[in-house]
């Protein structure tokens, strides 16, 4: 079973609680956080960008609950289409506690860095257009979750694992009441319009800068050992059978890498360009395999965004780890 949506996406009951809400990033049905809701008390897990607060903060409403009623927001990484509003909504939530990674905690006090990062990739402009101002969340609001942090949600048990591989600063939420992860980025995206009769097609995420392909497939494994029934991913929605995916997750993370020794292993011109146009290839084959009959053009455009970024991502790691 995999969270269905119209075109225009918007929110999602998946049950037990849990709340799917289409942030509005960059298109409809790419970009997701989570509500949970407990006995009257609510978490959010993910934010989106400060365009997504309004978003966040109608979920909440319609399912009767009010600002004053959300006790957390989980960040699963401090990355902008993840935390980008969290400043922004936490202002809005009188009692609530932001909980992230002991390495993203720093970024959310202080986003200096994250913004200055974010505007030497994209400029002023498209900073402002994508995601806002970018906020600071006071200190004394800020809970650190390393490996193994426990807490609840009005009785409801939830945990926290440490999950390198996409960002050494990434971590993963289990839900003991629904027996699912809220997995980030770490279990790969996966869209809804590229699912067929096979299921879901998934891909791993190999965005800047910090890629670690075998951290990433350990991740991945540990996320399994609790026996989940279900994965809740940004890009895009609950996805399942965890165990098939995994194993299809981790042969894309090998081919994917593969493909990047093959381009970027001798020098040539243009070695951007050449693997953007490796990867398109590499995904139009698996999504052919998969039973995707769109069209070229229109994979292609669904995927492009994580394309160019994977490419990025996948560049700095073979300078790190070759020397280039």
């Amino acid at each position: 079973m995999v969270a269905r949506r119209g075109p225009g996406g918007g929110d999602v009951n998946a049950g037990h609680g849990i709340v799917a809400i289409d942030t509005g990033f960059h298109r409809p049905c790419f970009d997701a956080a989570y509500l949970l809701v407990e006995r009257g008390r609510a978490a959010f897990v993910d934010c989106g960008t400060n365009h997504s607060v309004p978003r966040m903060l109608g979920a909440l409403g319609r399912a009767g609950l009010k600002p004053a009623d959300v006790d957390w927001l989980v960040l699963t990484h401090v990355h902008l289409d993840h935390a980008g509003g969290a400043g922004a909504l936490m202002r809005e939530l009188p009692n609530a506690r932001l909980l992230v990674h002991p390495r993203g905690a720093p970024h959310m006090i202080d986003p200096s860095r994250l913004i200055a990062g974010a505007t030497a990739v994209y400029g002023e402009a498209e900073m402002t257009r994508s995601y806002g101002e970018i906020l600071p969340v006071p200190a004394a609001r800020v809970v650190e979750a390393p490996e193994g942090f426990a807490f609840d949600l009005a009785g409801r048990p939830l945990h926290c694992i440490d999950t390198p591989g996409h960002a050494r600063h990434h971590l993963c939420l289990w839900d003991a009441r629904s027996r699912c992860w809220f997995t980030g980025d770490t279990f790969g995206l996966s869209y809804r319009e590229l699912d067929t009769g096979n299921g879901p097609f998934i891909l791993p995420t190999t965005t800047p800068v910090q890629f670690d392909p075998e951290a990433l497939k350990t991740s991945i494994g540990r996320l399994l050992e609790t026996g989940p029934i279900g994965m809740y991913l940004t890009h895009f929605g609950r996805v399942e059978p965890p165990q098939a995916l995994a194993r299809v997750l981790c042969e894309r993370i090998d081919a994917t890498v593969e493909t990047t020794r093959h381009v970027l292993s001798v020098p040539q011109a243009d070695p951007h360009g050449r693997l953007v146009q490796a990867l398109r290839a590499l995904y139009l084959q698996a999504t052919r395999a998969h039973g995707v009959d769109l069209p070229d053009a229109q994979v292609i455009d669904l995927l492009g965004v994580d394309i160019e970024l994977n490419a990025q991502g996948l560049q700095v790691w073979w300078a790190k780890t070759h020397g280039a």
